[in-house]
């Protein structure tokens, strides 16, 4: 994550390339150092993170506002109360919207009226690291897509880029629409882009995220690498379906609806 002063220099130059130039430079406000979610792990460990969403758990809709409660609540994500200033990190999406692409004329109507929660996908290949010019976004040994928000220059990029409409920006000052902060997560501020992050804070600690802690099963999380670990033996083994794999991102978001999971 280091950007030394050439690196940073070359960036500028090239998003004023694209006609952001004073814009980007006179709204550089980033660390130089590296940021903090780089120091080494004391808690949770694992080669690559993934997770997998049995929707057989979620049926009512308190399945849903428990997740996504917990996720706002953790990450002090504001709530505006309007659609075009709404920010979220974690949300319910029908199957349409959600798996473009992957509906057929005869798919059952439970399907496609059932409503999926919705993250970043924390995508091997994320495209939107690649768009990013001040690495305000970054990936991670681990796998997962996180992001330094002292880098932010609201340029936006990373949301053009990502394919799944898992970024939000803050057309405003989000920390009034804070019902209780958390004084453990960092709060943004007006023109930061910001998303899910698979709760890095948490891991760190030795804590599992704080959506699959309050969703009684229907989260589940671990090392996908590990051949023991749950999330392994059940993408092996029983009938998952990722968000628009045709475009080669590899998401690390997997979906369980085989085997009865929606009637």
């Amino acid at each position: 994550m280091s950007m030394n002063r050439r690196r940073f220099l070359r960036k500028a130059g090239m998003v004023t390339a694209l006609g952001l130039g004073a814009f980007v430079i006179a709204g550089f406000r980033g660390k130089v150092e590296a940021s903090e979610y780089e120091k080494p792990q004391q808690g949770l460990v694992a080669k690559r993170w993934a997770m997998v969403v049995d929707m057989r758990i979620f049926k009512t809709k308190e399945d849903y506002n428990r997740v996504i409660e917990a996720c706002h609540s953790v990450h002090n994500v504001p709530d505006i109360g309007n659609l075009k200033d709404e920010i979220k990190w974690i949300w319910n999406e029908d199957y349409e919207h959600a798996f473009t692409g992957q509906s057929n004329t005869y798919m059952k109507e439970s399907v496609k009226n059932h409503p999926f929660i919705i993250l970043c996908n924390h995508c091997e290949n994320p495209p939107c690291v690649r768009a990013c010019p001040t690495e305000a976004t970054f990936q991670r040994p681990d796998g997962i897509v996180d992001m330094d928000f002292h880098r932010c220059i609201g340029c936006r990029f990373c949301m053009a880029a990502c394919p799944y409409g898992a970024r939000s920006f803050n057309y405003r000052d989000p920390r009034p629409f804070i019902k209780e902060i958390n004084s453990d997560f960092p709060t943004r501020t007006l023109g930061v882009v910001e998303k899910c992050n698979f709760c890095v804070e948490r891991l760190e600690k030795g804590l599992m995220p704080a959506c699959v802690e309050k969703s009684k099963g229907g989260l589940i999380f671990g090392d996908l690498n590990d051949p023991k670990s749950e999330v392994r033996k059940i993408v092996s083994s029983q009938y998952t379906i990722r968000r628009k794999p045709e475009l080669g991102t590899q998401p690390s978001v997997y979906y369980l609806v085989g085997g009865g999971a929606i009637v």
